[in-house]
């Protein structure tokens, strides 16, 4: 298919609105430090988590194309019980999530501007900012905003990944000691960093709600190949770059002995400082620009998304036949919102436990969220004609099989941690 056709740019869209949503916390945070603690030995777990992952996200843009209706239509035409396990899932990692990426987009503001504002202060100003937006804008303008923000992150990017190749890892400090990675501590952090790698798999509900807005605001709907080729571009372009994150933390912070701050603003300063080693110092007000706009359109993706979700699942729940009303999202919003600034003022001064609190709950869940992708993606409403290949399929069992593994592996750590360390050493 030609991808300068009129018809696929009217289907182009979904896919940014994910990469957004991916390339926050689980980049800028999650990768970044995987690199800086651990130079490249997570690198494989990087690249394992994305591809084992994919197919529970592809089913669900593969679901909307095939039917018409977002994936969680699928879960009530399963039965209600479907629905209220991913209500179950969605409702404890919304606030947790939300806070996560506010918390450190709040970070990034602060660093940004420098006006005495607290962390509290500016998360509190950015969700009121994105429930304006969305409840003004609703679909198009949050579309319209993220392809800029991810065409500006996108470049910065790619020059500071070449430019810390080019120049090599910095010298290693004498006293230098490498993290051990078969702790307790660092097994944990490895289910942290699949937790959000590309993102959770919970939120893989979200381009496909995202798809169904994209063609009420188009009036077109698309093929399945031009949905899965948006799709696809947002998935691998994230997968990328978080493969950079984790090259710009492991050639300019490992070996340094500096680690990253708990402090939001101070670790939003040692992220961008990193990008200016590597490019100059001449950038880092572009880089600051940018890193914050990355982060700020994760934010109000996920405040999108989740209230889509919400709004979507009670509204199927109860039975209601009506669209959903603009009020009811915004109300959703406002709630979740609520929910993370009451998040964030418990851990403001620990923003490496929120997010991992945020990334290993996603983790945990995820092998539930996946199987039911799983089971409605090979539901009696999908035709023969669209379902995955077996490839596809196989790909799919052994990534339920993986993600289940490590989340046993999980428990056994938080409950009998020298176990584990015997099974490493």
């Amino acid at each position: 298919m030609n991808i300068r056709s009129n018809k696929f740019w009217k289907a182009f869209g979904p896919g940014v609105l994910f990469a957004s949503t991916c390339i926050g916390v689980s980049h800028l945070v999650q990768s970044t430090r995987a690199g800086a603690d651990f130079g490249f030995l997570l690198l494989g777990a990087v690249i394992v988590a994305n591809i084992l992952k994919f197919p529970f996200f592809e089913f669900a843009s593969r679901y909307t194309s095939a039917t018409g209706v977002s994936i969680i239509d699928g879960y009530k035409r399963k039965g209600n019980w479907i629905l209220i396990m991913y209500l179950l899932i969605t409702i404890p990692s919304m606030f947790i999530v939300t806070a996560a990426v506010t918390f450190v987009t709040s970070g990034l503001l602060g660093n940004l501007f420098r006006i005495g504002l607290t962390t509290d202060q500016w998360a509190a100003v950015l969700l009121l900012i994105c429930i304006v937006i969305l409840a003004i804008g609703k679909y198009k303008t949050l579309d319209g905003l993220l392809k800029v923000v991810g065409g500006v992150l996108l470049i910065s990017v790619i020059v500071a990944f070449f430019s810390a190749i080019f120049h090599g890892p910095v010298e290693r400090a004498p006293d230098f000691i490498p993290k051990e990675l078969f702790a307790p501590a660092g097994i944990a952090f490895v289910i942290a960093l699949m937790g959000w790698m590309p993102t959770a798999v919970d939120i893989s509900t979200w381009p496909s709600l995202w798809a169904e807005a994209r063609i009420r605001q188009t009036g077109y709907k698309p093929t399945m190949k031009e949905t899965l080729l948006d799709f696809n571009i947002g998935y691998w372009i994230s997968a990328v770059l978080a493969i950079c994150f984790l090259t710009l933390g492991a050639l300019i912070i490992y070996g340094t002995g500096t680690g990253l701050s708990n402090s939001s603003p101070v670790f939003a300063h040692q992220v961008i400082s990193m990008f200016t080693e590597a490019i100059g110092k001449w950038s880092y007000y572009i880089i600051a620009v940018a890193a914050f706009s990355t982060m700020f359109s994760t934010t109000i993706t996920v405040v999108d998304g989740y209230g889509r979700a919400i709004t979507r699942t009670t509204k199927l729940l109860l039975n209601k036949t009506e669209n959903e009303s603009q009020k009811a999202f915004v109300l959703w919003a406002v709630v979740i919102s609520v929910g993370a600034y009451l998040v964030i003022s418990r851990y403001l001064n620990n923003l490496t436990q929120l997010v991992d609190l945020a990334t290993i709950l996603s983790f945990v869940v995820a092998p539930l969220a996946g199987y039911l992708n799983y089971k409605v993606i090979y539901s009696d409403e999908v035709g023969p004609e669209y379902r995955p290949s077996n490839g596809m399929k196989w790909l799919a069992i052994a990534g339920l099989i993986f993600l289940s593994a490590f989340t046993l592996i999980y428990f056994v750590t938080l409950f009998n941690p020298e176990l584990v360390s015997h099974w490493f050493e």
